[in-house]
């Protein structure tokens, strides 16, 4: 059986990391509950303080398929490599150079909204069709594949 997934990120700054990843990946950020115009309104409903506005974010696929990625914060900051990263899929059905040139055209996107370029792997015929390592504004590593 198929299920449900959320990817969730420890970070520093939900809100920022969220309007990052919503950028990277063409989601939305997750609209606020019924009945409220804005998450602002929401909270403030809630009775959650202002200095705890920030704890959490969540962005969407518009079109529901693909899965939340749900922002959380902590106080400790990131440490080593991940075990795990996203693959942003930026140019699929693409190979050798016209591949990598969508690649570098969306690295280069990417770092204007905050990310850091990492590494560029080459392609490898037959195995490996190249890709950037690229990292978020708070340094995890993620994959334009």
């Amino acid at each position: 059986m198929a299920r449900d997934i959320q990817i969730t990120l420890d970070c520093a700054d939900p809100a920022r990391l969220s309007a990052f990843w919503a950028e990277a990946l063409g989601y939305r950020l997750q609209d606020p509950p019924g009945g409220f115009a804005s998450w602002e309104q929401a909270l403030e409903a809630m009775g959650v303080p202002p200095e705890r506005r920030n704890d959490a974010s969540a962005v969407a696929d518009p079109d529901g398929s693909g899965p939340r990625f749900f922002f959380q914060r902590v106080p400790e900051g990131k440490q080593a490599k991940n075990r795990m990263h996203v693959d942003v899929r930026a140019a699929p059905g693409l190979e050798g150079e016209a591949r990598m040139a969508v690649l570098e055209a969306e690295a280069e996107r990417l770092v204007s909204h905050g990310a850091t370029r990492l590494e560029r792997h080459e392609p490898d015929p037959p195995l490996l069709t190249g890709h950037i390592v690229m990292a978020d504004p708070e340094g995890n590593e993620f994959c334009l594949d």
